[in-house]
């Protein structure tokens, strides 16, 4: 989970991170990306600097680059406080993950002009009311389409949440909107079919193949039974080391598939189960790509109910008849 945050000048967006990562929130600053840049070049950080050096990086490298070093930092399992948001590219691009979604939090101009005072951290600390709202109203829009939005970004927010009272006040806030969005707002489970094809991708991982990486895993009563990728056979040397004559040799799609030592994907998996003495009767295969017609054979005499692949084949046509005369469901879980 990303939870992005973006608002005013000193509204409270480090409190909020800081409280996130009391709750296992991992926090990265698109700020802080910017000052690491400036010290880099061996200058000083201040307000308009870091405000000049993030509209060059959006200009030299498109506006959504530091939510793309962002996302460089992450994996798929953590959560994460990502602050300092002030570009709707920047938005746009942390998007890209189901599980993003964007607060921005606000506060009375002349509270936030007193925070700013009272933390007097390098860059933010303006000597009179007046210069802080002349640098806000620059935040909020400009002509410039690399530099600062705020506004925009305050149209993207998903939930806003308001920093006008006690730090207890706005903690209370916080964990009433955690707890919204950990409840309601959460990107959907994947689907069974999902799941599992996920699971294949990971075992086409694995493959050595030249030709192409194939994932298959077989599944009985929604439990993982047997796994395999394509490749040569078990004491035989590897495909990427010359193994198969036919992907060494760098034939054309189609071609010379009797000089071919690579076992397909859905074959291992179901030799595999057959080695350990595992029943797959009725049971569903889930394949990255859809079997050829030699593993469609296989697939049928092993007594497989539904197969369920990713990506089309060349026997397309040929499998589907064949599975279809057996009485095998086939899906693809693209079109599904």
């Amino acid at each position: 989970m990303i939870l992005g945050v973006t608002g005013f000048f000193c509204a409270g967006k480090d409190s909020l991170a800081h409280y996130l990562m009391q709750k296992g929130f991992a926090h990265i600053s698109l700020s802080d990306m910017i000052r690491e840049e400036i010290a880099s070049r061996g200058q000083d950080v201040t307000l308009d600097r870091l405000t000049a050096v993030g509209n060059e990086l959006r200009r030299r490298y498109g506006a959504g680059i530091l939510a793309v070093r962002a996302l460089q930092r992450m994996n798929d399992y953590s959560r994460y406080v990502v602050t300092s948001i002030r570009h709707p590219a920047e938005v746009a691009t942390l998007r890209l993950r189901r599980d993003f979604l964007l607060l921005f939090v606000d506060a009375p101009r002349r509270v936030r002009y007193e925070r700013s005072l009272a933390r007097a951290r390098p860059g933010d600390n303006l000597p009179t009311f007046e210069q802080f709202v002349a640098a806000e109203k620059r935040q909020m829009a400009n002509e410039n389409p690399d530099a600062q939005q705020l506004a925009l970004c305050r149209e993207e927010a998903d939930l806003v949440l308001r920093n006008d009272g006690s730090l207890d006040t706005f903690h209370a806030r916080i964990d009433k909107a955690l707890r919204e969005i950990l409840i309601h707002r959460r990107p959907p489970r994947p689907s069974w079919d999902e799941y599992f094809m996920n699971v294949a991708r990971v075992a086409a991982s694995r493959s050595n193949c030249l030709s192409r990486h194939v994932g298959a895993v077989i599944v009985c009563n929604r439990q993982i039974v047997s796994t395999g990728y394509n490749g040569t056979p078990k004491g035989i040397k590897n495909c990427n080391e010359g193994g198969c004559p036919r992907c060494w040799g760098m034939a054309e799609s189609g071609t010379r598939l009797d000089e071919c030592l690579c076992v397909h994907a859905e074959e291992n998996a179901i030799v595999q189960a057959a080695c350990n003495g595992i029943s797959i009767q009725g049971a569903t295969l889930y394949t990255t790509f859809c079997p050829c017609s030699y593993c469609a054979k296989s697939i049928i005499n092993a007594g497989i109910a539904r197969v369920v692949y990713r990506e089309a084949y060349a026997m397309d046509q040929t499998t589907r008849r064949l599975f279809a005369e057996a009485g095998i469901e086939l899906t693809c879980l693209r079109n599904s």
